[in-house]
């Protein structure tokens, strides 16, 4: 089981390494639910971790629908992101129909190059999950997706999540995600048959550093 701890800064990332974490997520204002995190983070963060680091990408908080400049900003960071090599990016673009953006998505993905790229909760506020799903798989865009299935929790979603797992088989993998934690992560992965969990607290609190 990979357990990826999902950290706003290099100090939380480097106790997320400390506590067991597989695999980082790093960003900046969870407050809004995360935006792209600095490049200087992202250097010292590849300097002093030994686990992957998955970067988000994403200009601001708010909806999924971006612009052109925005695209413009998103673009960029990905460069910088393959400049100081980090692992991997989590994206998620909508249109106006809160379907996936798949031209924009490709074009991004385009620019990621050998990175690990994760489509991010945007599916959640898609109108038709398992149909939005469908697409990421069958583009082959994405190596995995960030998901509660719709719900507050995991737990709630669990009905969903199953079903994605399903659909996803060998194609993607279904990363969970909904108030997943240290306490209760055990009993998550056997109601849930994922190999891939995130939460801020699934190795414990991120915010002692002492």
């Amino acid at each position: 089981m990979i357990k990826e701890a999902c950290v706003e800064g290099f100090a939380e990332a480097l106790r997320a390494q400390e506590l067991g974490a597989d695999r980082v997520e790093l960003c900046e204002n969870l407050a809004v639910g995360g935006t792209t995190p600095s490049l200087g983070t992202l250097m010292v963060c590849k300097k002093y971790l030994t686990i992957p680091v998955i970067v988000m990408i994403r200009p601001r908080g708010g909806n999924f629908v971006y612009g052109d400049k925005e695209m413009e900003i998103m673009a960029a960071d990905i460069r910088k992101c393959r400049f100081a090599g980090a692992d991997g990016i989590a994206i998620g673009l909508l249109n106006k129909e809160n379907e996936v953006d798949l031209h924009g998505l490709r074009n991004l993905v385009k620019l990621a190059g050998n990175m690990q790229v994760t489509f991010h909760k945007a599916i959640d506020v898609t109108g038709d999950i398992e149909q939005e799903l469908h697409k990421l798989c069958d583009s082959g865009l994405v190596h995995r997706v960030l998901t509660s299935g719709g719900a507050a929790t995991a737990l709630e979603g669990e009905d969903m999540l199953k079903k994605m797992l399903a659909m996803a088989g060998e194609r993607l993998s279904i990363l969970v995600v909904g108030k997943v934690t240290q306490l209760n992560i055990d009993d998550l992965s056997r109601r849930i048959p994922a190999g891939e969990f995130h939460g801020r607290k699934i190795v414990g609190d991120l915010t002692s550093f002492t």
